[in-house]
């Protein structure tokens, strides 16, 4: 008897507390007070004890997805080692969205962590070289529009993924870039789709800082000036808000 109830312990201490104790939504929960703290190392610790106890599960995929590149994103990147680590994370990024898209082809946040994560490598690598990942970041942007749910942050965080790739891409003279494959970004496209994000999400300051940027490579500097107010006016919502409303003050005194 005594031996039983040796090996019963046993066994019950090999097992993960945080297996017994916590549900999915537990995991998910606690790293997404983490994510709101912008306290984004122990988000994804928390986001990959779900992976480990519920493996596969779509919900803790793509979160893993976002903690990878907000970490990236903050990472130096001023030599060559440190631009290796950086660009690893974002394709990290892109493999946990992408098995969060297969596992949930319905869900729209799939889509567009899969697109952020792919522009983010399109970025680092020089958009113009990898016309086929940039191909990808407006295939899935309109996938996760066409599908519609997730929310109205979702939503409108895909209108601006969407409207940012189409300004960006435009930057570049229309023939040269119909070459790459890349002749369907419009300007236009990329300001209808600012105003679209900011009707949905209408106190992030990124969206306006960004959409009075394109207004101004479109010469409407009356409505670039109006946006970049707006933003200097939005609360902190993101980690690099204070940088950014320091930028739209910077970005105001020249074109006044």
């Amino acid at each position: 008897m005594k031996k039983t109830v040796v090996l019963i312990f046993a066994i019950l201490i090999s097992i993960p507390i945080f297996s017994i104790a916590q549900s999915l939504e537990d995991f998910l929960e606690e790293g997404d007070k983490y994510y709101e703290q912008f306290n984004n190392e122990k988000a994804l610790d928390s986001y990959k004890k779900a992976d480990v106890a519920f493996p596969d599960n779509w919900k803790a995929l793509w979160r893993i997805s976002r903690a990878y590149v907000d970490i990236a994103e903050h990472l130096p990147s001023s030599t060559g080692e440190q631009e290796e680590a950086q660009i690893e994370k974002f394709k990290l990024a892109y493999e946990y969205a992408n098995r969060a898209v297969k596992l949930a082809p319905t869900e729209s946040v799939t889509y567009l962590r899969r697109a952020i994560a792919n522009g983010k490598i399109a970025l680092f690598k020089g958009v113009f070289t990898v016309a086929g990942v940039v191909n990808q970041v407006k295939a899935d942007c309109e996938k996760a529009l066409s599908l519609g749910n997730g929310g109205s942050d979702i939503q409108g965080i895909t209108h601006y993924v969407y409207a940012r790739t189409h300004a960006k891409i435009s930057e570049k003279w229309k023939p040269a870039r119909a070459v790459l494959g890349l002749g369907w970004a419009d300007r236009e496209t990329a300001l209808e789709h600012f105003q679209k994000a900011i009707k949905l999400k209408p106190n992030f300051m990124m969206f306006y800082f960004d959409y009075a940027k394109t207004l101004l490579s479109d010469d409407q500097d009356a409505k670039a000036k109006e946006m970049l107010k707006k933003a200097i006016s939005c609360k902190n919502e993101d980690e690099d808000d204070a940088k950014l409303r320091e930028e739209a003050k910077e970005l105001l005194k020249k074109i006044d």
